[in-house]
């Protein structure tokens, strides 16, 4: 007998399950659900005080749920550390970015591969950029394809310090693929950018997804560049889910035309 063998389908990148946090006598979030399919750019949408913030701070460990999991790539880590979490795989980037004055965006993509990989000589590294070793081949060849993934080759060599504030966004965004991970939370990094800007980093992460493989989870007040940019999003509002599909499921919905959309 022929026994034919089925694929299993592989799990999410990111799921979270059933997250209930409370704060005292708020309800933050009340039974959300999301998921990130592998390789995948996934929106979260939801005005001020719908939950994002905490959800992400689950997601990430760093605010621990009431009830409910998180799951990496189907393995449990609601109770581990972010630390620990990073090390299988998840990344975040801020709402302000934090850059080290005096290193160059090369220096900052380095830093955040190494630590990733090795951590001899990491605080050398880290405060003073000039005593950076040499880089192996595999690292060359990492750094310098983030750096032309992002568009920023020309500024491969030029310290951060001055940039503008979406090429500083894009320099987040290269340290954290640069920590190696399978999924990247996205915290409003389209935030505070001019068009030109907003569209130069919405194509980087679409090329990110499509040439690397890693799913992001994308939070945004931007519906319209969400809608535009994601396969799949998830609409919080008062710390529920009240919608999730793609676009145009997404734009037909009443209730999220009418709370986030107007009448368009």
């Amino acid at each position: 007998m022929t026994t034919t063998a089925v694929a299993e389908e592989a799990p999410p990148a990111l799921e979270a399950i059933g997250i209930r946090v409370r704060f005292g006598g708020v309800q933050a979030l009340d039974d959300v659900s999301i998921a990130v399919p592998p390789g995948s750019l996934v929106g979260l949408v939801g005005p001020n005080g719908a939950g994002k913030s905490t959800l992400f701070g689950v997601c990430s460990g760093l605010t621990r749920p009431n009830a409910g999991r998180i799951l990496l790539s189907g393995k449990d880590v609601t109770k581990a550390s972010p630390q620990a979490r990073a090390r299988l795989g998840l990344a975040r980037t801020f709402q302000h970015p934090e850059m080290f004055s005096g290193l160059t965006v090369r220096h900052h993509l380095t830093v955040a591969y190494r630590t990733h990989r090795s951590k001899s000589r990491l605080w050398t590294d880290m405060f003073t950029g000039a005593s950076l070793r040499r880089p192996d081949a595999d690292e060359r060849d990492r750094i310098d394809s983030l750096l032309e993934l992002l568009s920023l080759t020309d500024l491969a060599d030029t310290v951060v310090d001055g940039l503008p504030l979406g090429t500083t966004r894009l320099v987040e965004v290269g340290r954290a693929l640069a920590s190696g991970p399978s999924v990247v939370l996205l915290d409003e990094p389209l935030s505070g950018l001019d068009h030109g800007e907003s569209r130069r980093l919405a194509d980087a992460l679409a090329r990110t997804v499509r040439e690397e493989g890693i799913s992001l989870l994308l939070v945004e007040h931007d519906v319209a560049t969400v809608l535009s940019l994601c396969a799949h999003v998830f609409v919080l509002e008062f710390g529920a889910v009240i919608a999730d599909g793609n676009a145009a499921s997404i734009r037909g919905n009443a209730a999220v035309k009418a709370a986030y959309l107007g009448d368009e």
